[in-house]
């Protein structure tokens, strides 16, 4: 059998934050506690999936599937393209 356990949180926000909570908890008619459980829910989600990427690109490293490139040459990459983007745009 599945039992769920509901707790009571207390959070607390910076005035200016609890503001902004306030106006669109107003202007989209739901409560301020629905709206944090959404973004928290979300926010958890986006987290799970990130972890679930860098754990994937770790794997991949680890089995030699992927190989690892220096940051300085991930920048010079960069600065590569940017600067091909813009020179194609000037033309």
């Amino acid at each position: 059998m599945f039992y769920r356990s509901l707790r009571v949180m207390e959070v607390h926000f910076a005035p200016e934050l609890q503001a902004k909570l306030d106006r669109l908890a107003m202007e989209t008619g739901r409560r301020p506690e629905e709206l944090i459980e959404d973004a928290m829910a979300g926010y958890l989600a986006e987290v799970a999936d990130t972890r679930d990427v860098l754990d994937r690109r770790y794997d991949d490293l680890r089995s030699g599937r992927l190989k690892a490139v220096a940051g300085e040459e991930v920048s010079a990459r960069l600065r590569e393209k940017s600067a091909a983007w813009r020179s194609s745009k000037g033309s």
